[in-house]
């Protein structure tokens, strides 16, 4: 099994079709490869490897949830790279790797384009819009609204782009903004990001009044036109209250098990269950310092797949995936710069009355830095630990799947 790029990608570069300097600000953007270092890739002996590669080639491989943009080399300059408007598709890194869909999450709190704080309508929009015109203009990222492009992309050897938003304070009280967004090609939206909304309470909050009643008709509207429902970022009671308002399963794109590390960020082994119980599934997350464990406090692929068995054990293999919420660039020193806009401090506190984290900070996930070693590494390790082939389809994209056919 080696890296090799898909068959689909023929050269493009974001914003190939403008001129650099005039028609926008140029920025020194991260490598596709890898910002801090040198590569970890999980070691395989031959068999392993020819049945990595036969998984890779029959089943589609899907990232619910990421960020596949390059991000400036300077992360401190990614406030004036916002404003711009212009993310550029990290193409060739995902012409590297093994996934065949990738729900991308684009700027979200931190598109400030009109905004000091982002989570404006006319942020997502922008950069909505300026995605979509680069996508346009090449043919190897799909922009994905059914489950068919999935398969095709897979086929032709692309990747499947499916619009996601991470937060919906951006309808503010008007519900018809659900329809004009799955206009705009979103399939899938978070409820709620770390700040509470007019929809329900973020994790971030001391308190959880749960799901409002403008929340319950964006619920009913999301499942009435084919908008998947995520719930990652929301309050314990809200997220039950959405997976009871629900007709239709979920997704908690990216999380891990609380049980292994007591923080708000994490969901509670209650709501895993609820979630599974409707036919929902749960991604683990691996952004830096999330899915740590008391057993492995230094965030890497190990800690990272302690929380994917544990989850699995609790519900089951058909209602775990993987949303590793990787970009290219540093994402610690991103979390740094935008701690306020992304609620860094309040959403990975602990709970208890203490409060306090006490894990080393590392420069980067090692193992799952981005996107492309996430891709190779996860199901490398999956391989290594003696996973079957039907339950290796299952977690890279079957179960995925499996709820889009429902939510779609």
């Amino acid at each position: 099994m080696k890296k090799q790029l898909k068959a689909g990608y023929k050269g493009y570069k974001s914003y190939d079709y403008l001129t650099p300097g005039d028609d926008y600000k140029v920025f020194k953007l991260a490598t596709e490869d890898h910002f801090f270092g040198k590569e970890e890739i999980v070691p395989l002996n031959d068999e392993q490897e020819a049945f990595a590669q036969h998984i890779v080639d029959t089943y589609p491989m899907i990232s619910l949830h990421d960020h596949p943009i390059l991000y400036p080399h300077e992360i401190n300059e990614t406030f004036d790279y916002a404003r711009e408007a212009r993310g550029f598709t990290a193409f060739r890194a995902l012409a590297e790797s093994t996934w065949d869909c990738v729900f991308d999450n684009m700027f979200d709190g931190c598109s400030v384009i009109t905004s000091k704080h982002g989570w404006k309508w006319d942020d997502i929009i922008y950069d909505i819009g300026m995605r979509r015109c680069d996508l346009a203009h090449q043919d190897f990222v799909v922009p994905c609204t059914s489950v068919e492009d999935i398969y095709r992309a897979k086929k032709e050897g692309k990747v499947a782009w499916v619009t996601t938003i991470e937060g919906a304070a951006i309808l503010e009280n008007e519900v018809d903004r659900v329809d004009i967004l799955y206009g705009y090609g979103v399939r899938l939206m978070g409820l709620v990001y770390s700040e509470s909304n007019g929809l329900g309470s973020g994790l971030k909050e001391n308190g959880d009044g749960g799901l409002t009643y403008f929340g319950a008709q964006v619920v009913e509207r999301m499942n009435k036109i084919g908008m998947t429902i995520d719930a990652a970022h929301v309050g314990d009671k809200t997220t039950l209250d959405i997976i009871d308002c629900s007709k239709k399963p979920i997704f908690i794109s990216h999380t891990g098990a609380r049980a292994l590390w007591n923080s708000k960020r994490l969901k509670s082994d209650e709501i895993m269950k609820a979630c599974a119980a409707k036919g929902g599934v749960i991604g683990i997350e691996a952004a830096p310092h999330t899915t740590i464990t008391e057993k492995n406090r230094e965030h890497s692929l190990e800690s990272y797949m302690e929380h994917f068995e544990y989850v699995k054990d609790l519900i089951g293999i058909d209602h775990v995936t993987f949303g590793p919420d990787t970009l290219y660039g540093d994402h610690v020193g991103l979390h740094h710069a935008f701690a306020h806009h992304l609620s860094i401090k309040a959403a990975f506190t602990k709970n208890g009355p203490d409060g306090k984290q006490e894990f080393p900070e590392v420069e980067y996930v090692r193992g799952l830095e981005n996107a492309t070693e996430a891709s190779y590494n996860i199901l490398r390790w999956l391989v290594k630990h003696g996973y079957s082939e039907e339950d290796i389809a299952k977690v890279m994209g079957g179960n995925t799947i499996r709820v889009l056919k429902e939510t779609w």
